[in-house]
């Protein structure tokens, strides 16, 4: 048998993450270190390999029950090779460091175990109830594979240069920065998309850092709703973010 797609072999390495092509990631274990990843995102793998739900502290139920933020991860351990995907996104490797990454849960794919997370809350200028962001921080040291709908953007932020972005396409940021989330509208239209353009909350960042900003103002595609009108435009519906799928939501 011949065909082109004979040469999408798997990818050698000795790292135990690699981006095996863009949309696809893959894990090397070696029976020493376990990796955590999304529920759902084995797509393949080679080896004595075992899948085990991961256990949630009552504190981590109650903030997942609280703020609809959170992981459903699995944890993957033995000796083999892993390739793990979520709806064709695009798979990105961050190295995690003393200076901790933010990062919206509906974007991570897998992190290293021995990584800390923590839900925090990013709040609205305005004050007002339900119109704060929740998001996961995420500490320690080591890797963490992130997905983006399309190519991203990264964006540094300096103390001279500070960076906005939509709400609903920022990915993550670094968590020493210090986040303000705003709408630029005048408050009688608080909940409303800003005026005509389409435009609403947004994020701003100040001080030394990046920002990680996907092409796609709508949640993953897990969440977003198949049809015409701004239901399907902004992941609303019974299939989008504020219907099945709350876990991914924000309110």
């Amino acid at each position: 048998m011949q065909s082109p797609l004979f040469t999408h072999t798997e990818q050698q390495s000795q790292d135990r993450y690699t981006v095996q092509n863009p949309q696809l990631l893959r894990l090397s274990l070696t029976g020493h270190d376990d990796v955590l990843a999304r529920k759902g995102a084995m797509v393949a793998y080679q080896g004595l390999i075992e899948f085990d739900g991961e256990y949630q502290s009552h504190g981590q139920r109650n903030a997942r029950l609280s703020t609809g933020e959170g992981l459903d991860l699995m944890r993957c351990s033995g000796q083999g090779t892993v390739f793990l995907a979520n709806l064709a996104q695009y798979v990105h490797v961050v190295d995690v460091d003393h200076e901790g990454i933010t990062v919206d849960s509906a974007y991570v794919l897998a992190l290293d175990s021995s990584l800390h997370t923590e839900v925090i809350a990013v709040d609205s200028q305005y004050g007002i109830s339900g119109t704060g962001k929740y998001q996961l921080n995420i500490s320690g040291s080591g890797k963490v594979a992130l997905m983006t709908s399309g190519q991203p953007l990264m964006m540094q932020v300096t103390p001279d240069k500070y960076v906005s972005a939509d709400a609903d396409a920022i990915v993550a940021w670094s968590s020493g920065l210090r986040v303000q989330m705003q709408a630029q509208t005048h408050s009688s239209g608080v909940f409303r998309r800003r005026g005509g353009t389409g435009e609403g909350w947004e994020l701003s960042f100040l001080g030394q850092g990046f920002a990680l900003v996907q092409p796609s103002e709508v949640l993953p595609p897990q969440n977003a709703q198949i049809g015409p009108g701004m239901a399907a435009q902004f992941g609303m519906g019974q299939h989008g973010a504020h219907g099945q799928n709350r876990n991914n939501a924000w309110d």
